[in-house]
C-alpha cells in the first residue's frame, strides 16, 4: 500500500475544485482497489476463508470470491 499516495488523493479529493476533486476520486478508488486486492491474497495466504474476509469486508463470501477468486 502506497500511503503517501492514498492521503494526497483523498486530501485532493476535498479540495474546493471539483473536477480536481473528482480526479482525485477516480485515482484513489484505483488505488483503493489495487491496495483491497493485495490485502485479500495476503489473508488468502496467510490461510483465511473467503467467508473470513468478506466478513471484513462488509460483503458477502461469493462476492469477495467472485472478485478475487482466482483459479
Amino acid at each position: 500500500m502506497d500511503r503517501p499516495t492514498i492521503t494526497s488523493l483523498a486530501a485532493g479529493a476535498s479540495g474546493d475544485d471539483p473536477f480536481s476533486a473528482l480526479a482525485s476520486l477516480r485515482d484513489l478508488r484505483r488505488e483503493l482497489d489495487r491496495t483491497e486486492e493485495l490485502a485479500a491474497r495476503r489473508a488468502r495466504n496467510a490461510g483465511a476463508s473467503w467467508q473470513e474476509i468478506a466478513t471484513l469486508l462488509g460483503v458477502s463470501r461469493q462476492a469477495v470470491h467472485k472478485k478475487y477468486g482466482r483459479n
